[in-house]
């Protein structure tokens, strides 16, 4: 299994929520996606992005089905449009073909 997981820093925090709903709307995009979860930066708990994405993903083909969706492409280009900064970590986790 990958885990794939995403920060962003946005121009305006107070976007957040429409950033998160437009991430939402990939969730269950492709076969082979086992995990997906939005957070938002909530005070008082400490952060230094606004919004994070942790999911899981069978393998590298789901990864690379869900990277390359039409859906995905798009939703990727109006979060473009609200974020300053994006962060990637991608890595393998136990129990799956990927894992070491």
């Amino acid at each position: 299994m990958i885990r794939h997981v995403v920060m962003w820093q946005l121009h305006e925090p107070a976007d957040a929520p429409r950033f998160k709903e437009l991430l939402d709307s990939c969730k269950n995009l492709v076969p082979g996606m086992i995990e997906f979860e939005v957070g938002v930066r909530s005070a008082p708990l400490e952060a230094n992005v606004d919004v994070v994405l942790v999911s899981t993903f069978a393998d590298q083909a789901a990864l690379d089905a869900y990277q390359n969706h039409p859906h995905h492409k798009a939703v990727g280009a109006e979060l473009g449009k609200l974020r300053r900064g994006r962060h990637v970590l991608d890595y393998p986790v136990a129990g799956g073909a990927s894992a070491p």
